[in-house]
């Protein structure tokens, strides 16, 4: 199956797990959400593809769903919710960081197979997992601000609470998406790629996050009407 088929296949289940998780356990279900994700993101990372004619790293989509999932909590509950899940996929990074590194310093014994894959999956984990912490607690922390910013311009400017939410959800997470990016390829990858490559894959990562960006707002216009049933 093309890359570029399984790619989209993710982002589309993703978003869509997301939903199914808010319209099972409501808020509780988004929270849940971001931990699974941000877990299984960090693991993904690790591999580079080439998809659309660009090398990129996995875990563009599931990152892309835990700004669509904060974008819901602030849309749905408000701002307080939104920061509370951000906080979580902090706590979730910084407990997935501890471990990754545990698993490494046990002694194998002489009949285990598993420890030099784990080492290999892992070795560059803690790096990547710091970089990814520092990015995630960054840039998710400017999408619920500005979020909630675009929010109140939009309204003052046109007196409706509830119109103009593409423009929030869009504008806040290109620009938050951006940060996180740039944060996370030269925090994980300085000095394990060559700047041509590091260059590529950050312009390439935003290229794919412009996309998912656009993609997710049905989503949230799904999860708002969720809200209301």
């Amino acid at each position: 199956m093309p890359n570029e088929l399984l790619l989209i296949t993710s982002l589309v289940v993703s978003y869509s797990l997301l939903l199914g998780f808010f319209k099972l356990f409501g808020k509780s279900g988004i929270y849940v959400w971001l931990g699974i994700s941000t877990i299984l993101a960090n693991i993904e990372v690790t591999i580079l593809v080439v998809g659309f004619g660009m090398e990129q790293t996995l875990g563009n989509t599931l990152f892309a769903s835990t700004f669509l999932a904060t974008d819901i909590l602030s849309e749905v509950y408000g701002k307080k919710d939104s920061q509370k899940g951000a906080f979580i996929g902090i706590m979730v990074l910084l407990v997935f960081l501890f471990f990754s590194f545990f698993w490494q310093i046990y002694t194998p014994s002489e009949n285990d197979w598993a420890m030099p894959f784990v080492k290999g999956l892992f070795g560059n984990t803690p790096r990547m997992l710091l970089a990814s912490l520092l990015g995630f607690a960054v840039s998710e922390c400017i999408d619920v601000h500005l979020y909630h910013k675009i929010w109140e311009l939009t309204e003052k400017k046109s007196g409706n609470h509830l119109g103009f939410l593409w423009i929030r959800n869009n504008g806040s997470t290109l620009i938050s998406q951006f940060i996180n990016i740039f944060i996370f390829n030269f925090g994980a990858f300085w000095a394990i790629y060559d700047m041509k490559t590091l260059v590529s894959i950050t312009l390439s990562c935003y290229v794919i996050y412009v996309f998912t960006s656009l993609l997710d707002t049905p989503f949230i216009y799904i999860a708002r009407k969720i809200n209301k049933q």
